[in-house]
């Protein structure tokens, strides 16, 4: 064999579809917990900065941003780990499924590891969806502040309707009610838009969301992938069943009637593309 054709036969061994969806979940799930990590340490400093005087009132907010960090470290690992999985599994399925590899053949431990990691991906797509939903309401807090922001840039003029337009944390869960001041109004709230902090934390808001995004589509695309797979699998199993069942009977009939019939099947079913 040639080096051309090495290269032919290493190349048609490439899961494409597996290659794709494992570069999707590193790249969204690096975006969302780098991004998310960052952004909620930002968010820490702008409740403590702007929002609230006294330590007692964003303890418990300093507490839950913490948690949620430690548990975007173990999502990173897992995930990072999930991903090498999912690639050794597109590699298997496609050697089985293309037999790039000789006399390579699917067992029945592998068919149901298969299902197995069919049925984990599908639940794991669940849940991330809960994240994807989950990671959009800081993006629809700091969009209502931005949107207020340039209302009050564009009623500069009128001090009075000015100091009316306030974003409440309280609303919003991350301050309890008696926390002081709670709000921010007027050009108060139009200072912490310009701040570079704001700017900043909204933006990591937004790529933590894409990265959300990113990775549930790459779910969605390994679940997909996967059946397709185990479809087609099961297909060739049937398949070389027939076929077995077919020489079997051309078998019978051939020494019944003295070797006079001709074989309508190919010499080898490894043949059989």
């Amino acid at each position: 064999m040639g080096c051309y054709d090495c290269c032919m036969r290493c190349l048609g061994g490439v899961p494409y579809c597996s290659l794709v969806a494992t570069l999707l979940c590193f790249s969204g799930i690096a975006l969302f917990c780098g991004c998310g990590h960052q952004a909620l340490t930002e968010t820490e400093r702008l409740i403590e900065t702007y929002f609230a005087r006294n330590l007692q009132d964003y303890i418990t907010l300093a507490y839950i941003i913490q948690y949620f960090q430690y548990v975007i470290y173990g999502l990173a690992s897992f995930f990072f780990l999930y991903c090498i999985v999912l690639l050794a599994e597109g590699f298997y399925t496609t050697s089985v499924a293309k037999q790039t590899f000789g006399e390579f053949r699917s067992t029945m431990c592998g068919r149901c590891l298969s299902s197995s990691f069919i049925v984990l991906t599908y639940v794991l797509a669940v849940l991330w969806l809960l994240v994807f939903a989950f990671s959009a309401l800081p993006v629809y807090f700091f969009y209502n502040m931005d949107a207020t922001c340039h209302t009050i840039d564009v009623l500069t003029e009128t001090p009075a309707s000015i100091n009316q337009l306030c974003v409440d944390a309280r609303q919003y869960g991350l301050l309890p009610w008696n926390a002081v001041p709670g709000k921010a109004c007027g050009m108060t709230l139009s200072t912490v838009c310009k701040t570079r902090e704001y700017r900043m934390t909204y933006d990591l808001y937004i790529a933590a969301f894409a990265g959300a995004g990113i990775t549930l589509l790459a779910l969605v695309h390994c679940s997909l992938h996967l059946a397709v797979n185990q479809v087609y699998l099961r297909r060739l199993r049937h398949r070389a069943k027939e076929e077995r069942r077919g020489y079997d009977l051309y078998g019978r009939l051939q020494r019944d009637r003295g070797g006079t019939l001709c074989s309508p099947y190919p010499a080898c079913t490894s043949d059989i593309s």
